[in-house]
């Protein structure tokens, strides 16, 4: 009887155009998927009878039974993500065995993989669209690795290894968030919290007030600090107490590597199976199965780091030498033994003494509802859009959400999202993302005859108001927001209406960051940055000389930041390409062998930072989290043909910004990335734009 109540009320089962995340419920999930699932195996069973080789007869019913249930599965667990409860987790954990049955059914299906190359094979393969060729090629490429092609004993291996791997996933991913909650920090004495500014201990005492302790303020405490990054990076940024930096960095970077939880068993199932996976299709590792659907080959991608650590190896070493220096200056007892706990302290201490600059004094500057003002300023200039508040049009999963309407200069609607801006320890995943709910399509229009519009959201966790005053954010939380802002866009103002090949569908892995690297570019534009500077209060305007020491400080210990992101892009190429499981070298040899070419200082042993790479291990970035720095490469240089075109100049910006809209953004994964970025560039793209912009060329190279 609970089921049929549960069947009969489902959100889940109810045709929306806005997801119900305000009613959906972990006892939704399990009848609500399987019951998606029955009707998607009769459709499947009935497509397979009656496929033929033609647009409607196979590609549009193909999209509309994988559409159906990765909409329905991106929704639970976006929820899981921004609304974690053990009920939630329990509820996807017991029906997604069923859901990667049918995934792997749906993309192993023999009769349609053979539609699709009778397509390609057929007479009018040549006449054919860009955007058609592309989907038929890669709905073929995708089904030959999702392992259609394999003997009928070894499929049923795959597909067991893609069982294990997606519960592996899950685990890992929970076990980081288990971990992260379980640490907190209980101070009352005010002398232990010294120099952490009054936005964190306004934080730390909102926490202490959640967790019982319903007299804490600000000024006298106490004062709870968690591994959440707005609690954590306070403390290691301006803590005094170095001992307070050592016990909450220690916590930081052991996280679910011991007791319970512990991803210790699951790093090494993970990649004991993608290299079985990959010995199963017939390549040598994983990272040749990852490079298949990318624009670089494992070779190349090797060869870019390769050069980017080499030139940011020497600015790195100078970068610690000249915080050794400082710090020996300022007389601080550890300056002839500094450690990574107090790298970041001393940071900030040396950009302050040679910028001016006080990140936390800034922060009355950047309140949320200017930057997103300015934000939306910025791409009504690029893109000739207008966005407007549509709170109540959809629902939501807290009312700290806000809903947006995305128009066209003509005023017609093109796309929506939602912005989950807040940290909530609680119950909230940490880290900032873009995904999206729906993509635009064709084949999926709601009345038939139009075309359905793309919805994002957007989820940050930044630090969130304290009693009266709004969001006041730093400014890399302001870089934060214009980076997933890029990827909304990506998603939203695609013109590509094959549903299979819109936004970020079908465009290669290692240049999805491409839009939004190039949005944070915007963030130090004058103005653009002095438009959403303004005083929270007075609403003075952030001085000029302020905002050239942010512009000076911008490649501050460039070095640093570059080796570091190479390091994990390094280790993981290395850790799909030449670990071996079972072999010689364990998987914490691979890592002290890459940390240590690219990390200048020495290694902690009890650093155990891969425990918690969940970019590789429960996202989508395993073996390509190089295409950050590849897609940074682009970035750079698409924002070089504004620089180009004079950032002052808005006539030029416009018209560079609709050339970059109508290719960049316009095109989806209709033709192949570098085709498109030369259609807006002209040229290939060149790494030295990103060198020129970090400020790492050689003096000679940048004369």
């Amino acid at each position: 009887m609970a089921s049929e109540v549960t069947l009969e009320g489902n959100p889940l089962l109810q045709d929306f155009i806005f997801p119900p995340f305000d009613v959906l419920e972990a006892k939704h999930i399990g009848p609500g998927i399987r019951t998606l699932i029955k009707k998607l195996e009769n459709a499947l069973f009935k497509l397979e009878k009656t496929v033929e080789p033609t647009w409607p007869k196979l590609v549009e019913p193909f999209e509309k039974i994988g559409d159906r249930l990765q909409v329905l599965w991106r929704m639970v667990n976006h929820l899981k993500r921004v609304k974690d409860s053990p009920e939630l987790r329990s509820a996807i954990k017991e029906v997604q065995p069923e859901k990667v049955k049918f995934e792997l059914k749906l993309r192993q299906s023999k009769p349609i993989y053979e539609a699709f190359r009778a397509i390609q094979q057929s007479s009018d393969w040549q006449t054919m669209s860009d955007a058609h060729k592309r989907v038929v090629e890669s709905q073929i490429k995708e089904a030959v690795l999702s392992g259609v092609s394999l003997e009928d004993y070894k499929r049923d291996h795959f597909n067991n290894i893609q069982q294990e791997l997606e519960k592996l996933s899950q685990n890992f991913g929970d076990n980081v968030v288990d971990a992260t909650k379980s640490f907190q920090k209980l101070i009352r004495d005010k002398k232990d919290i010294d120099g952490l500014p009054a936005s964190a201990l306004g934080l730390a005492a909102q926490t202490a007030v959640s967790k019982g302790h319903e007299n804490a303020t600000a000024e006298n405490g106490p004062w709870i600090i968690t591994l959440d990054d707005p609690s954590y990076l306070p403390v290691m940024e301006h803590a005094r107490d170095r001992s307070l930096r050592k016990e909450v960095y220690h916590a930081y970077i052991t996280r679910a590597s011991s007791g319970d939880p512990d991803n210790t068993p699951i790093i090494d199932r993970i990649l004991k199976l993608r290299f079985e996976k990959a010995k199963l299709l017939g390549y040598n590792n994983y990272a040749e199965i990852s490079s298949a659907m990318k624009m670089a080959t494992v070779d190349k991608a090797a060869e870019l780091l390769e050069k980017l650590q080499s030139a940011s190896w020497d600015a790195a070493v100078q970068d610690m030498e000249d915080l050794k220096n400082f710090s020996r200056e300022q007389g601080a007892a550890e300056a002839n033994d500094l450690n990574q706990w107090d790298i970041d302290f001393w940071r900030e201490r040396l950009r302050e003494s040679k910028y001016d600059i006080n990140e936390e004094e800034l922060r009355p500057f950047f309140s949320l509802p200017k930057v997103m003002d300015g934000l939306f300023s910025l791409a009504k200039m690029l893109f000739d859009i207008d966005i407007e508040p549509a709170d109540g049009l959809a629902p939501v999963w807290n009312n700290e959400v806000r809903f947006y309407r995305v128009k066209d200069s003509s005023g017609s609607p093109i796309a929506y999202f939602y912005f989950d801006p807040y940290s909530r320890p609680n119950e909230k995943q940490s880290g900032a993302w873009m995904e999206s709910i729906v993509g635009r399509s064709r084949a999926l229009s709601h009345d038939g005859t139009s075309v359905r519009l793309p919805i994002a959201h957007m989820v940050c966790n930044q630090t969130p108001p304290v009693g009266d005053k709004p969001s006041l954010m730093t400014f890399r939380e302001v870089k934060t927001v214009f980076h997933e802002f890029g990827h909304a866009l990506q998603h939203m103002l695609t013109k590509q209406d094959e549903g299979l090949i819109s936004g970020s569908r079908g465009i290669e892995c290692d240049a999805v960051e491409l839009p939004s690297q190039f949005m944070e570019n915007w963030s130090y534009q004058r103005g653009t940055l002095m438009s959403i500077a303004k005083h929270y209060e007075t609403g003075e305007s952030l001085p000029e000389e302020v905002y050239l020491k942010l512009l000076a400080a911008r490649t501050f210990r460039a070095g640093s930041l570059s080796l570091r992101q190479i390091q994990y892009a390094t280790l993981d190429l290395e850790l799909h390409t030449k670990y071996v499981p079972g072999g010689s070298e364990s998987i914490y040899d691979v890592v002290q062998r890459v940390c240590k070419r690219t990390q200048v200082v020495p290694f902690l042993p009890e650093d155990r930072f891969l425990w918690t790479f969940t970019h590789i291990f429960s996202g989508e970035y395993a073996a390509e989290y190089y295409g950050y720095k590849w897609a940074e490469v682009l970035s750079a240089d698409a924002f070089s043909a504004f620089e180009e075109a004079g950032l002052d100049n808005n006539k030029a910006v416009k018209e560079t910004g609709h050339k970059f809209q109508e290719t960049i953004l316009a095109h989806g994964g209709g033709k192949p990335l570098l085709e498109v970025f030369m259609e807006f560039r002209g040229r290939e793209p060149s790494p030295e734009a990103l060198l020129r912009h970090s400020g790492l060329l050689p003096a000679t190279a940048s004369a």
